[in-house]
């Protein structure tokens, strides 16, 4: 238990990290074809995840709930909506492609805000490995360890190009390879934080559990929804990120269905 335990924390950290470590190999600003291909993969990842890994097992679990089982997951992913909705509106950060701020107003620098934008698409993903951990550690027999391998997997797979869309930009912008990982680096701590924290809390209420899968399956569709999308579809019309989003998906399903 205490190996899953540490990959499912540490995993998708290290793909956030390797993602920043591009600043040291690559040269230039990041492209914008390959941009919005990373942004529809990270997003079909998510997407799956959110179904295969969170949604489906929060019904599994309500199931004694009969013709009702799904009120579990239709609650919890409304509150997760919410939630996210309500951190969207009270942090201020700003979009990686449009460079549209959102939220209150602040001093600032563009660097702090793009970490707190990528913190926020981190947030939803430590919550959905934190609760998925939290019912492996109680022994439920529906989640395995193989089924925190894939998700804290597919998270770091998906990691990567946010991190390489974070730095590199700033190392466009002038900011020295060192600092501009550093600040991709940092908008990943918060990853593990958010798991560790869920961890806790769902140790404390593990008969909410249905409804705290699906909450972290609301706030991680709400990134898909509100950020990823927009950003893989802004600028001229490309099914590049489209097909991406595919291979995202169906990557994130077999790892959930051949791991799980």
């Amino acid at each position: 238990m205490k190996m899953e335990l540490l990959y499912g924390l540490l995993l998708p950290l290290v793909g956030t990290i390797l993602g920043s470590g591009c600043v040291f190999f690559l040269r230039g600003e990041m492209n914008r074809t390959l941009e919005r291909a990373l942004t529809g993969f990270a997003a079909g990842v998510m997407v799956a995840a959110s179904v295969w890994s969170l949604l489906i097992p929060a019904m599994d679990h309500a199931a004694p709930m009969g013709t009702l089982a799904f009120l579990p997951a239709v609650v919890g992913l409304a509150l997760g909506f919410a939630f996210l909705m309500l951190l969207d509106r009270l942090i201020p950060h700003t979009h990686l492609v449009t460079g549209e701020t959102e939220g209150p107003p602040t001093r600032l620098g563009r660097s702090p805000m793009l970490v707190l934008s990528v913190a926020l698409h981190n947030l939803p993903e430590g919550m959905a490995v934190g609760v998925v951990l939290a019912a492996f550690l109680a022994g439920d027999a529906t989640i395995g360890g193989a089924a925190v391998l894939a998700l804290a997997l597919g998270i770091a797979i998906q990691n990567f190009p946010e991190g390489a869309i974070i730095s590199m930009p700033l190392r466009s912008a002038g900011v020295p390879k060192g600092k501009a990982f550093f600040w991709g680096f940092l908008s990943a701590v918060i990853e593990p934080i958010g798991a560790g924290l869920t961890l806790l809390a769902v140790s404390v209420v593990l008969p909410a559990l249905p409804y705290l899968l699906a909450f972290a399956a609301g706030a991680m569709l709400y990134v898909v929804v509100e950020e990823l999308i927009p950003e893989m579809a802004a600028g001229e019309h490309s099914h590049l990120g489209t097909i991406f989003f595919a291979l995202g998906f169906a990557l994130m399903m077999v790892l959930d269905v051949a791991l799980g």
